[in-house]
């Protein structure tokens, strides 16, 4: 897949390429395939812990392995791991994701207006 990007702001678009080069090029399908892509997720989650610990020095064996920009980074991976789950979960990611977010807001600011 040669597919270019040409508005790199476009998320979804991205988060279907991903998800499309993945279904591709997948040695296990259905369901296992499924829970090894959010088992993908968690991998990505202990590299944030790994990065904050590197940028931090809590590891007095290694020191500071890690900056602030590595922790962002590893951040942004699993926002991206978790998009394309979704995306492998149901192809109404966009919306599922819009309307929980949009419920989210409403749950978490909504007591804060008036």
């Amino acid at each position: 897949m040669n597919e270019r990007i040409d508005s790199p702001g476009d998320l979804w678009q991205s988060v279907s390429l991903l998800h499309a080069w993945l279904e591709a090029d997948q040695p296990y399908g259905g369901q296992e395939g499924l829970l090894l892509r959010m088992l993908k997720l968690q991998e990505e989650v202990g590299e944030v812990a790994q990065a904050v610990i590197g940028a931090t020095g809590q590891n007095p064996r290694k020191g500071t392995t890690h900056t602030w920009d590595d922790v962002q980074a590893e951040l942004c991976d699993v926002v991206i791991t978790a998009l394309v789950v979704l995306r492998t979960l149901t192809p109404d990611a966009r919306e599922v994701f819009a309307a929980h977010l949009a419920a989210v807001t409403e749950r978490s600011l909504g007591s804060r207006r008036g």
